[in-house]
């Protein structure tokens, strides 16, 4: 019974990955539908504001489903939100079964649909390839918990640890498969945050390049407003959605920005510097739950210092750039100590090319 259960659920584990980028801030959901042996429904969450993933299995059903068992992803809700509880349809259609991988950490959910369930007489059995599932909504499951977004810092440098050469030239050292894996990122999450720094070196689109993709909403940290009014973030402002964090006023220039479609967010901290952490949580009522932080080295430096990164994504290339005045990936004075240093651990390794990406989760106080 035990591999019948792991090779339906891998199979809406397929399903859910399908609406990656586009179901934010909602979890991504993946339903199959079985009955003597053979799946006869399968669905997932395709957008938010669509039909939840069971909604969608039985949409998608060829034949009757009474009697069927059901695997799922994440627990069924229990409430009503943009869609009507899928506990009642999944006891409305008489399924016998419910295989479930993860527990629901939301508080309208958190066991109550699974209760639901077994006092109409639905046989559920959790956590089925818990792990796997747990990990398709590691972004949900921060975001319910804490109500801002799940941070992701990204830098691709050198085998000697470089960003940019010594003239500020970075232009490209990873590969074109290393930056195209990017995009798929920024398809992935809500926001990308760069640096008033990234965008007077680079002048940047900040958008994401792969058909079919979603743009993430622009995020800017620039503290004394000195984003030009010619760059490309400005000038795309009414197509891509786009927010600066400011921390010194200008009211002339406040005026011209929002005219040009942006969101000015002014959060100032004591040192008259953008405070992050209430950035954060000015995101996180905007439904971003995820944001891509693509540097540079003084906004590195400060999101570690406050402790709003939560993964660290390293490409490194094959190649050096030498030299004590090349830029490295974090500024500022770094620790002090050895024993100080920021802690990491390494969840996965892999070769893109002739470039390697190690990712690592990284750790909170106390771990």
């Amino acid at each position: 019974m035990v591999f019948i259960c792991e090779k339906y659920m891998k199979k809406a584990i397929q399903l859910a990955q399908l609406g990656r980028g586009h179901t934010n801030p909602n979890p991504m959901v993946g339903a199959v539908i079985v009955k003597n042996n053979k799946i006869i429904g399968a669905g997932y969450h395709q957008y938010y504001g669509g039909l939840h993933a069971e909604r969608d299995a039985f949409a998608n059903c060829v034949e009757d489903p009474s009697g069927a068992d059901l695997y799922v992803t994440l627990e069924p809700c229990c409430h009503y939100g943009k869609t009507p509880p899928c506990t009642d349809i999944i006891i409305e259609k008489n399924i016998k079964r419910v295989f479930v991988g993860s527990d629901d950490p939301n508080p309208l959910v958190a066991g109550k649909g699974i209760e639901k369930l077994k006092q109409n007489g639905i046989e559920v059995y959790t956590g089925i390839l818990k792990a796997q599932c747990d990990e398709l909504n590691t972004i949900f499951f921060h975001y319910i918990k804490t109500k801002t977004p799940y941070v992701v810092m990204k830098y691709a440098m050198t085998a000697d640890g470089k960003i940019a050469t010594h003239t500020g030239d970075s232009k490209w050292i990873t590969s074109e498969q290393s930056r195209e894996q990017v995009h798929h990122i920024r398809n992935a999450v809500s926001g990308i945050m760069v640096g008033i720094g990234t965008v007077l070196a680079d002048n940047p689109l900040l958008n994401c390049r792969i058909e079919g993709g979603k743009n993430p909403t622009r995020i800017i940290c620039d503290s004394t407003l000195k984003t030009p009014l010619d760059s490309q973030i400005v000038k795309t402002a009414n197509e891509i959605k786009t927010i600066i964090a400011f921390a010194q006023k200008d009211e002339q220039k406040q005026i011209t920005l929002q005219k040009a479609g942006i969101q000015l967010l002014y959060l100032p901290n004591e040192q008259n510097k953008v405070d992050l952490i209430a950035l954060m949580t000015e995101l996180g009522k905007q439904g971003i739950d995820s944001i891509l932080l693509e540097g540079g080295a003084i906004l590195n430096e400060c999101a570690l210092q406050c402790g709003i990164v939560n993964k660290l994504l390293v490409y490194i290339a094959p190649k050096i750039f030498g030299g004590s005045q090349s830029k490295s990936p974090v500024a500022g004075k770094g620790v002090a100590m050895a024993n100080e240093a920021y802690g990491l651990c390494l969840k996965e390794f892999k070769t893109i090319g002739q470039d390697i990406l190690l990712e690592y989760d990284v750790k909170k106080a106390g771990e």
